[in-house]
């Protein structure tokens, strides 16, 4: 049975790529002398997971060619994600089962499904941020994070690099589809979309407004 966030100062931002929702936690965390789970704050158990009971995160952590993530149909790429995706929803429970004691509010830029927030947190503890889907594409590798430029060099290596790139990016059209956009927009949770000219601090004040914190 899953955790319940409900009585707990726990607070969840969902949503799509590039909306924004590291930054919100980062100095929602920072304002209010809380904790934040960032991106991927799971992987700190990743060295202890069964490939058995975890295939899709131990998938990159005992890959032996990268060439090969990069290679993978926009069917095989889709798989993956909804399985690392249920598989990451299980680690974020329990690691957030053991903060919900502390005296200090949690942030979460979190990968807990919107069927799941519904039954384990308070309504306004429950934020989703949104950027268009093709945001996700268009702006993949623009940022200058080191798996993203790390993917990209993998890219350039291949005999064929426009193939490779267009299949890769084909990949992220799978998991960044309008539907997928719908659903977060439609979730019956607060949202806030994304604007390119509203400054990071107005984002933060819709946010505190969200989560009751103002």
């Amino acid at each position: 049975m899953a955790s319940d966030f409900r009585e707990c100062a726990v607070y969840f931002i969902n949503g799509t790529a590039y909306a924004g929702k590291s930054t919100m936690v980062r100095l929602l965390a920072e304002k209010y002398n809380g904790i934040a789970c960032g991106e991927n704050y799971h992987n700190r158990l990743l060295p202890e997971l069964d490939p058995e009971e975890f295939p899709g995160l131990t998938y990159t952590r005992d890959l032996e060619d990268w060439h090969d993530f990069i290679r993978r149909t926009p069917d095989e790429y889709e798989a993956w994600i909804r399985r690392t995706s249920r598989e990451c929803e299980l680690l974020e429970l329990r690691i957030l089962e053991g903060l919900r004691t502390q005296d200090q509010p949690v942030f979460v830029d979190t990968n807990v499904s919107i069927e799941t927030l519904r039954t384990v947190a308070k309504h306004d503890h429950v934020l989703i941020m949104l950027a268009g889907p093709e945001v996700s594409v268009r702006r993949f590798f623009e940022r200058p994070d080191r798996e993203k430029q790390f993917l990209y060099r993998l890219i350039m290596e291949e005999p064929d690099p426009e193939y490779a790139l267009d299949n890769f990016r084909q990949c992220l059209m799978r998991i960044n589809t309008r539907e997928n956009y719908d659903r977060f927009l439609n979730s019956g949770f607060h949202v806030i979309l994304r604007d390119e000219n509203r400054s990071a601090e107005e984002t933060l004040a819709l946010a505190e407004k969200a989560f009751g914190l103002r």
